[in-house]
């Protein structure tokens, strides 16, 4: 796995949380769209714990399927970078925020030691009204229950 697409990837999710952070008009996201939000989410870590590359793959926007270029770089660079959204233990969803079509979904990632991690992960809407991964940012959770 290059240090090339992890840089990429992190300095993107953070670019999108940044701005997206700021923006005044960031708001609730209806109960509806939040379900399709989320399944989307258990779609790719569901095909995570199959290692079915094609199907998480699928998940992603199509510009991350263009930046990454194939579903097996896709698979090998998560696998590599976030053991923890590869193969969590428990995953909780907690409300997600709009804004301009994306939207920050929190999910809070209990791994497989038992270490609670933060994942915030950044998904746009598509022309077809379907959801897909833009981008991912984890970090360690201190705060053990947000």
């Amino acid at each position: 796995m290059s240090p090339l697409f992890i840089r990429f990837f992190s300095m993107m999710a953070f670019a999108l949380a940044a701005s997206s952070l700021t923006e005044a008009t960031a708001g609730p996201v209806p109960e509806t769209e939040a379900q399709k939000i989320q399944g989307v989410i258990v779609a790719q870590l569901e095909a995570f714990a199959e290692d079915d590359a094609d199907r998480a793959f699928e998940t992603a926007t199509p510009a991350v399927r263009e930046a990454i270029g194939a579903s097996g770089l896709f698979l090998a660079l998560v696998r590599g970078a976030y053991p923890m959204v590869y193969r969590p233990a428990a995953v909780t969803f907690h409300k997600p925020e709009q804004d301009a079509g994306q939207v920050l979904q929190p999910v809070e990632i209990t791994d497989t030691d038992a270490k609670s991690w933060l994942a915030l992960f950044a998904l746009e809407q598509q022309p077809d009204a379907s959801w897909r991964i833009s981008g991912c940012v984890v970090a360690e959770n201190h705060w053990q229950s947000i």
